[in-house]
């Protein structure tokens, strides 16, 4: 799929440029990365800067064998985090009044700073593979690096799909698409949001144009399946006939299946569920326990941590173990 063809490809266009550029300089200090402070900077140089960007503090002194240990190691992440993060050394002896605010009472103690109030820290000399771990949590993705940065908005994206914002979802999955358009994150994601708004022919047209190794992708099988379940409901036809049709006869166990289906692709989750718990209370032999299996692919559909799936779980647990 090009760019060309991504149905929301215009519409968020320099999402994915990166926020700022760094050039690579060999010393940390000499490029503003590392610096000392003292008691009267400790405002300019940490509050103030953690507004714009993370900062570490180091709080050291010079009779501490494992603050000689960490200082080195710590500056050399520091340079290769290439101004994703600062760090502002301060010397505990010089200086005592900050840590003592902070509660510090041995060192090497690293404070990180973000927003104008410390957010985490570390004390001792930790290996170099804990440092990074530890910048990469605070500083997040790489701006240059493209792949964290459409991880990173994915997730995003991802996260308003699931809040019910589906224009601002489609908006960062059209971003992505258009850094990468066979991104099957992206395209799976894009084609939910036509879902959502009831646009299944065309979220299926979308989806019949892409080659065979995208179709192959787990996240845009499950698109897929929600399509032609969406189709199947269409087929039933009207679900007041069988509303009708149950209220003389709540056994009925066909038509309640039909039912359910209807309501699933009307977005009604809880409701379907609830149909097909109610004929498996009553008859778990009716199409070889066909409510349950019917049950299971609703659950896949709407996903593990959907709430329909996880309340539809918890009942279903409930008749199975009673």
């Amino acid at each position: 799929m090009s760019g060309d063809n991504n149905p929301y490809g215009g519409s968020y266009s320099g999402q994915m440029t990166a926020s700022a550029h760094h050039n690579g300089e060999l010393n940390g200090a000499a490029s503003g990365h590392i610096k000392d402070t003292t008691t009267a900077g400790f405002s300019k140089d940490v509050l103030e800067e953690s507004r714009r960007q993370p900062v570490l503090v180091d709080f050291w002194a010079p009779w501490c064998g494992p603050c000689k240990q960490l200082t080195p190691v710590l500056e050399k992440v520091i340079n290769e985090a290439n101004g994703r993060v600062k760090l502002v050394k301060l010397n505990i002896d010089d200086h005592p009044s900050i840590p003592g605010q902070l509660g510090i009472q041995s060192i090497p103690a690293i404070v990180a700073f973000a927003d104008g109030r410390p957010v985490d820290g570390f004390m001792g000399a930790v290996p170099e593979s804990q440092i990074k771990q530890f910048i990469e949590k605070i500083a997040g993705p790489d701006a240059g690096d493209p792949k964290a940065e459409i991880e990173a908005v994915l997730t995003d994206a991802k996260q308003l799909l699931a809040d019910g914002d589906f224009n601002g979802a489609a908006q960062l999955f059209g971003a992505v698409m258009q850094a990468d358009p066979e991104n099957p994150a992206a395209i799976a994601g894009i084609a939910e949001c036509m879902i959502a708004a009831g646009q299944y022919e065309r979220a299926s047209e979308m989806l019949s144009s892409l080659p065979q190794e995208l179709n192959d992708d787990a996240g845009i099988q499950l698109v897929l399946k929600k399509i032609a379940q969406y189709e199947e409901a269409r087929k039933i036809g009207d679900p007041v006939a069988l509303e009708r049709e149950l209220a003389l006869d709540p056994d009925q166990h066909e038509a309640r299946v039909k039912l359910a289906k209807v309501l699933n692709a009307q977005g009604r989750r809880d409701e379907a569920a609830d149909h097909l718990l109610y004929i498996m209370r009553k008859d778990r032999t009716f199409d070889d326990d066909g409510a349950r299996r019917q049950l299971l692919e609703f659950f896949e559909a709407w996903g593990f941590k959907d709430p329909a799936t996880v309340a539809g779980r918890r009942k279903l647990s409930a008749i199975l173990f009673s």
